[in-house]
């Protein structure tokens, strides 16, 4: 029961901070946000690593391979993932990342040799119709955010940037276990290496100091978002699949699309018909399947 629970609760702080970088992604852009969300994250689990005495046990094999996980899927997937919030909002850009594990199975089946059985492939058109349901609806108007095609898209390549960094980050696991909070440190430790000379280069990154002293409530909310999702998620996530089947806690974890639901209703006064919530429903019906293969 606990494990369930904890899922649970993880999938609720995804949503929360989901929200938030909505919001942050309009106020500061994806790639600032992004690069501070994952310098503070990076951080807290760095002290959470000294604090329990956790040793620095991995491979070149491991390293190699986590590295790439991190680039590919926090680096290029995540900063994807915070362009589509700005355009599409939280609620239908975490809707449309719901293909993830359905994009990972597909290239897994291609590029791994893995099969995929009639339940996957079901799981995935299921997924697809719940998103179809959602993003093809006319009834747009009520919404915070319009549906827009760029905003699909970057939403698409966010699912697969982090598929293909689930897949080298599960690559690193094959021969030997590594330490989940150590495995993390190294996917933002690497992504945070390449992706801070390159936003300089490119001129898209500001002194977070200046930031501070422009827009407190802004660094508040980031310090706050980092805190709950990236890092408690990550936390607790680990403790739900310790503590449940796998397939449970995972689906779980993924109700995310619908845990977000009363939150857009209630709390940003966003107007849901019952094409949104039943889309939603089915999507997260189809990623059940997936996981409880």
């Amino acid at each position: 029961m606990i494990g369930e629970l904890t899922a649970l609760v993880t999938a609720l702080l995804w949503s929360i901070s989901s929200f938030i970088f909505t919001d942050l992604s309009k106020q500061i852009g994806s790639i600032q946000l992004n690069i501070y969300r994952m310098l503070l994250a990076a951080l807290l689990i760095y002290l959470t690593i000294l604090i329990f005495g956790i040793k620095f046990e991995i491979s070149l094999y491991q390293l190699f391979f986590l590295s790439l996980s991190g680039i590919i899927g926090l680096l290029i997937g995540d900063t994807f993932l915070f362009k589509s919030f700005s355009l599409l909002g939280a609620r239908i850009g975490m809707l449309i990342m719901s293909l993830n594990p359905g994009i990972a199975a597909v290239i897994a089946y291609f590029v791994l040799s893995e099969k995929l059985s009639l339940i996957e492939i079901t799981g995935i058109i299921i997924t697809l119709l719940g998103i179809a349901i959602v993003i093809l609806q006319k009834e747009h108007q009520n919404s915070i955010n319009k549906i827009s095609i760029w905003g699909i898209i970057y939403a698409l390549l966010a699912a697969s940037g982090q598929a293909v960094g689930l897949i080298f980050a599960k690559q690193a696991f094959i021969n030997n276990n590594i330490d989940p909070f150590i495995a993390t440190f190294i996917r933002l430790a690497s992504a945070i290496i390449l992706f801070i000379p390159l936003s300089i280069i490119i001129k898209k990154i500001s002194n977070p100091l200046k930031l501070l002293k422009k827009n407190k409530k802004s660094f508040r909310l980031l310090i706050l978002g980092s805190f709950i999702g990236p890092y408690l998620g990550i936390t607790l996530s680990f403790i739900a699949v310790t503590n449940a089947e796998v397939g449970i806690a995972s689906t779980l974890m993924s109700t995310t699309p619908i845990v977000m639901l009363p939150i857009a209703r209630y709390v940003y006064k966003e107007k849901l018909n019952s094409k949104a919530i039943i889309g939603a429903i089915i999507a997260v019906t189809g990623v059940a399947l997936l996981f409880m293969r």
